[in-house]
């Protein structure tokens, strides 16, 4: 990397004269400030001569498969889904991650030689990469000699419709997935072991050494998934049942065409092992001698391959077994798609001998977070049945807590759209032959076709297609003369072949793997092709310590809002820990309509009655009762009795950090609703908002019915009703 260290490195060598000539190849484009100081040091030392080559070149991102790359394995940390949202980040350290996201992203469409048309969602930082990339894009095409990019691909300002699609996402598009038990070989590997840079690592028990106590050791194994190995290339992405069957098929195949040598070897009165057949045929010329031995070489490699996936495959069993992911795998894959539950949620939370502690939480979160409502007392007791548990990173719920109460995401789209799981018989194949896998116990779940959120997303914009989810994405086009807002551009109809999926905030092989079942030649359509990659690539442990860690962050004393929000330039992307939101950009966001209510409301700068804040709160979508508001006033207002903007910011925090309107509406209707039917009856309704609590004018419900369409049965279905009275009053007019 052209970094300041590293050529300090190079001009020290330089002048201690250690080569007699040097390449220096850096994997990003150097910048010029270092470029000049790597001049000064070889005039100084004298030693120009000696630098023969520079190639700066665009490689700042690791390609671990045709279709799958990350930005970096060293210094993950410091573009982690924590980085990006932590609530202290300063402004130079987000100008430094999102420049590192973008010449990374650059450096890809480099590689791939070709420009591609940039899609990402609005007030997420995906959002600030795009229009970034899009910029420097831009200004390499600029200078046709020294563009990057083909002429071939530099039609400046015509829509060209071979060019890839670039879809930029936030991790809060989809939290769920990265908490989310799997099903498939390569991600329960890395949800499992150890597995970076298609390495995977873990330990076995060496049967081999008994230890004074009888017990047998531990050892390391480690073995590299290379594209190579076709049984890897061919079963990665297909379910681990299916996986073990076969493993068990190719055992079998291998042990036909060992028999076969062995008999061609007793035929010729030869004693040793395979190795030895193969001197010793050397000379013989018969045709069926010389395929056995010509075939040797291979069938060793095959059967390497075959003892290394069979004890990779063992190893993942005996966790399976252990920790009943196929218990949680199911139980996740039902809650997702809103199926029937054999045991309940808490039953399974319950089962001392169901999974880890961590599956457990796992489990629970993905519950949490698709959930639409949850009431506080339903919540206390999950958390009091995990704490029981021995969950640690028990500071992920309050981090998902705040998350849900602010986040724009909405909770229906973290669900999945279609597909289910099945059970089916057991693994015959495997149960009744002599196999190496002991599958009794094991569900055989047959996975069905299903798309993720972010496979949602991508198969909108990739067709084409209007949808609520991503029709205010922000539309760039480097190869258009200038810039323009998406509204006035005359978009490209026609859908894409190739498209390149870019996760801001961590991603993993569960999403990796449905875009590409997505992409899947299906004749006569024309083959398509999807580029998956991510800041990093966690598994839900390590997502699980990021949340925790956040929620953290966030618990520092309450400092001055006013003060730090006013030194928010452009480039600021938090504003302060306790206004959470799911990716940075949204801190000055939210802040900025909280400023412009309050100034439109009370245009004098301050309010001096309850009733003043009542109003400026519920039209932000908050419903304070009068006992909770006259008590926010007189502890906040100041010495002259007015509440200000800076006291108004305290307000917001503590009422949203225990309000939960949704819910509680609900939970209100539904004493009346004993029947659970989902609605009440006009004159019922009419009754309760009239005589019960703050009560209303029989015009006030008069008007409210009337903006509900209720129909001659007269019946209001209290969803409907619920979901008008929680919009912020900007939405409703």
């Amino acid at each position: 990397m052209p970094t300041k260290d590293n050529i300090n490195r190079i001009a020290k060598d330089l002048a201690d004269g250690l080569y007699e000539s040097y390449y220096l190849n850096f994997i990003a484009p150097i910048p010029r400030d270092l470029l000049e100081e790597l001049a000064t040091a070889a005039l100084e030392t004298n030693s120009q001569q000696s630098i023969t080559k520079i190639y700066d070149q665009y490689l700042d991102f690791i390609t671990l498969e045709d279709d799958l790359f990350c930005l970096r394995q060293t210094g993950r940390n410091s573009i982690s889904y924590y980085a990006l949202n932590r609530p202290q980040m300063r402004d130079d350290e987000m100008d430094a991650i999102i420049t590192t996201i973008v010449d990374s992203l650059f450096s890809v469409c480099v590689t791939l030689g070709s420009v591609p048309i940039i899609r990402c969602p609005k007030g997420e930082a995906a959002e600030i990469i795009g229009d970034k990339l899009d910029k420097k894009l831009r200004d390499n095409l600029r200078d046709p000699r020294n563009s990057l990019f083909s002429s071939d691909s530099m039609a400046t300002g015509a829509l060209s419709f071979q060019r890839p699609l670039l879809v930029i996402l936030d991790r809060s598009t989809d939290l769920a997935s990265l908490l989310h038990h799997t099903w498939t070989y390569q991600a329960l590997a890395h949800d499992i072991f150890d597995f970076k840079l298609n390495r995977v690592e873990f330990e076995e028990v060496d049967e081999s050494v008994v230890l004074n106590d009888g017990q047998h050791p531990k050892k390391k194994r480690s073995y590299d998934l290379i594209p190579t190995d076709l049984f890897w290339k061919q079963q990665k992405g297909n379910p681990f049942p299916k996986v073990a069957e076969a493993i068990q098929e190719d055992i079998e195949r291998y042990r036909q065409s060992e028999d076969e040598i062995k008999r061609l070897k007793s035929q010729l009165g030869i004693q040793g092992d395979a190795q030895d057949l193969a001197i010793s045929l050397l000379n013989d010329t018969t045709n069926r001698l010389t395929s056995a031995v010509s075939s040797l070489p291979e069938l060793l490699e095959k059967k390497r391959l075959l003892d290394a996936h069979t004890n990779i495959a063992t190893a993942v069993l005996d966790e399976i077994k252990r920790r009943k992911l196929d218990v949680f795998y199911e139980t996740e894959e039902k809650l997702m798609s809103k199926q029937v539950q054999e045991k309940s949620l808490m039953e399974v939370l319950s089962d001392p001998a169901a999974g880890t502690p961590e599956d457990k939480l796992r489990l629970f979160l993905i519950h949490y977070i698709c959930t639409p409502t949850m009431t506080q007392t339903e919540l206390d007791q999950y958390t009091a049945v995990l704490r029981g548990s021995n969950c640690t990173c028990l500071d992920a719920i309050s981090y998902i807590k705040r998350w849900k109460s602010i986040s724009k995401i909405s909770i229906v789209s973290q669900a999945r759209e279609t597909g289910t799981t099945t059970t089916m018989g057991m693994f015959s194949n495997l149960v009744n032959k002599a196999s190496k896998f002991a599958m009794e116990g094991v569900k055989n779940l047959v996975i069905k076709q299903y798309k993720l959120p972010v496979t949602k997303i991508v198969d909108n914009l990739m067709e084409c297609r209007s949808s609520p989810e991503t029709d205010d994405y922000r539309y760039f086009d480097p190869k258009l003369l200038r810039s323009t807002d998406a509204a006035n551009i005359a978009r490209n109809r026609q859908s894409f072949n190739d498209a390149i999926v870019f996760m801001v905030g961590g991603g993993n092989y569960i999403e990796y793997q449905n875009l590409q079942d997505y992409v899947k030649p299906r004749p006569p359509a024309p083959p398509r092709r999807i580029v998956y990659g991510c800041t990093e690539l966690v598994n839900a442990s390590q997502f699980l310590e990021q949340l925790a860690k956040l929620d953290h962050s966030l618990s520092f004393p309450v400092i001055c809002l006013e003060s730090k929000c006013r030194k928010i330039s452009k480039k600021k992307k938090s504003i302060v820990g306790h206004l959470l939101r799911s990716s940075t950009i949204n801190y000055f966001r939210m802040y900025i309509d909280f400023r412009q209510c309050f100034q439109l409301f009370a245009p004098q700068g301050h309010v001096d009655t309850p009733d003043k804040l009542c109003f400026i709160m519920r039209s932000l979508s908050m419903a304070p009762t009068i006992v909770e508001l006259k008590r926010y006033f007189a502890k906040y207002r100041k010495d002259s009795g007015v509440v200000e903007f800076d006291d108004f910011l305290k307000i917001v925090l503590e009422h949203r950090s225990t309000e939960n309107t949704a819910n509680e509406i609900l939970a209100a209707f539904q004493q009346y609703d004993t029947q659970r039917l989902g609605y009440i009856d006009a004159k019922q309704l009419k009754y309760i908002l009239t005589h019960t609590g703050e009560k209303l004018t029989d015009r006030d419900v008069e008007l409210m019915l009337r903006e509900l369409n209720v129909g001659s049965d007269g019946r209001v279905f209290y969803d409907t009703l619920v979901h008008m009275m929680t919009q912020p009053l900007a939405a409703r007019r």
